[in-house]
């Protein structure tokens, strides 16, 4: 039996499984930081009412972070997830041109 050649093993079951595990726990990482932005704004505004009421730059810091800093939170946990994404398709290629494994 040839043994596999670099390009075969980048195109096999066993580089799409490694890969696509890799992805899913950085789906899983991206997606459990987007719910504590989402979910950390009720539960400041039910736990600390007098500090979410403070004025900042004419807002009340609940209005700040939901009108403004909120958008920029979601776009930063998108532009970590892509560029994360890229770099683990770029790492698993190279190991396996290298040939070594996870």
């Amino acid at each position: 039996m040839p043994t596999p050649t670099p390009h075969d093993r980048v195109h096999s079951e066993e580089f799409l499984h490694t890969l696509m595990r890799r992805q899913l726990k950085l789906s899983i990482a991206c997606a459990a930081a987007f719910l504590v932005v989402l979910l950390g704004l009720p539960l400041a505004n039910y736990f600390a009412p007098g500090l979410m009421a403070t004025r900042v730059f004419g807002f009340t810091l609940t209005w700040l972070i939901l009108g403004v800093l909120f958008f920029p939170a979601v776009w930063a946990i998108s532009w970590i997830f892509i560029k994360r994404s890229i770099w683990l398709e770029e790492d698993e290629v190279r190991q396996v041109k290298e040939g070594r494994t996870e």
